[in-house]
């Protein structure tokens, strides 16, 4: 099953709304996770349910926030990356309230200049819910930045606190082709890399 096939089945009838979520997370082979590469932090947090709980691979974990919406996810790396992908596991049938039902995702280069290049709206959502990065324009197929911010807007059945049990970020893999010494990027260039 592609990438294009798991983000359909978790697609809503209408743009920017998801509902539904994969059981089984399938991301394609060209992309790699980028979480390790980057320190996590989160604008609150009930003891025992802090920002590892995000990383642990485990779905019986969560974060759960503590306080005041909107919550937040900071996901900053030390240089630029390219992301691509951002991929969620909620549960509204475990969760309910606590399920999130607005997400804004932000990139930039730190707190001070965030901007919103993602917003979409969760439909009780249960499973991996597929977040594209790529922008309207197709040559836009990632996101260049030093720093990602997933936002929590608002909660199913107005609860104040979220759960979200896992969070992976993927960018494009900088070698596509194996065993290719060097990294070319172009399909052009990948034609005629070979000597004869």
């Amino acid at each position: 099953m592609s990438l294009e096939m798991a983000a359909e089945s978790s697609e809503g009838e209408e743009e920017g709304k998801l509902s539904g979520g994969n059981q089984v997370l399938i991301v394609d082979e060209d992309l790699r996770e980028l979480g390790k590469k980057a320190a996590w932090s989160v604008s609150s947090c009930k003891t025992g349910n802090g920002v590892s709980s995000l990383r642990d691979d485990n779905l019986e974990t969560y974060w759960q926030s503590d306080g005041a919406q909107p919550h937040f996810v900071n996901i900053q790396f030390q240089k630029k990356v390219r992301l691509q992908l951002v991929v969620l596991y909620v549960d509204f049938k475990l969760d309910e309230s606590y399920t999130p039902s607005k997400i804004s995702i932000r990139a930039g280069d730190g707190f001070h200049n965030l901007k919103e290049i993602k917003a979409v709206e969760l439909v009780k959502p249960t499973g991996w819910l597929y977040l594209s990065l790529s922008g309207l324009d197709p040559r836009e197929t990632f996101v260049n930045t030093f720093m990602l911010q997933i936002a929590v807007l608002s909660n199913h059945l107005n609860g104040r606190d979220t759960h979200v049990r896992q969070i992976k970020v993927y960018g494009p893999r900088p070698n596509p082709i194996p065993q290719q010494p060097f990294q070319f990027t172009s399909t052009e260039f990948i034609t005629y890399s070979t000597i004869r």
